[in-house]
């Protein structure tokens, strides 16, 4: 039986390439259908299925924008923008690992510096790296 895990619970929901580029072009400002298409390279019928199943999911929800004839645009819900997070994170680590040459993108924070997402304990704001932490089983938690 495979392990229970979070993340291929979350692949579940977003774990296609044209659902994660579909919600980059949302959490960019893109919220049109036909923009969505032309940004992220998708066909209309495959970006049809995957912006509905996001919207079935809770990820996004659609607002009419024009009535003759209707016509709707995406928008993000809270947890479609907790995404913004992850797909910052996955970039970065496509920019170090996988992206030739300078990042094609880059976002600057309000604080005037680039942007370089970082994990950190929420307890203690160190640096999550794999060699400190301790996995827990949900029945360890329970037993305290």
């Amino acid at each position: 039986m495979p392990r229970e895990c979070s993340i291929a619970n979350a692949l579940g929901v977003v774990g296609e390439r044209w659902s994660l580029l579909a919600m980059r072009e949302i959490l960019l400002g893109v919220r049109r259908f036909d923009q969505i298409a032309r940004n992220t390279g998708a066909s209309r019928d495959v970006l049809t299925v995957r912006l509905r199943k996001l919207e079935e999911v809770g990820l996004l929800r659609r607002e009419l924008y024009e009535e003759h004839p209707p016509r709707y645009e995406y928008v993000l819900t809270e947890a479609g923008q907790a995404l913004h997070t992850v797909l910052l994170t996955l970039m970065a680590w496509g920019d170090r690992y996988v992206t030739e040459g300078p990042p094609p993108t880059v976002w600057r924070h309000r604080c005037g510096e680039i942007m370089e997402p970082v994990t950190v304990c929420a307890s203690c704001r160190e640096p999550a790296r794999a060699e400190d932490m301790t996995l827990v089983s949900a029945a360890q938690r329970e037993a305290g």
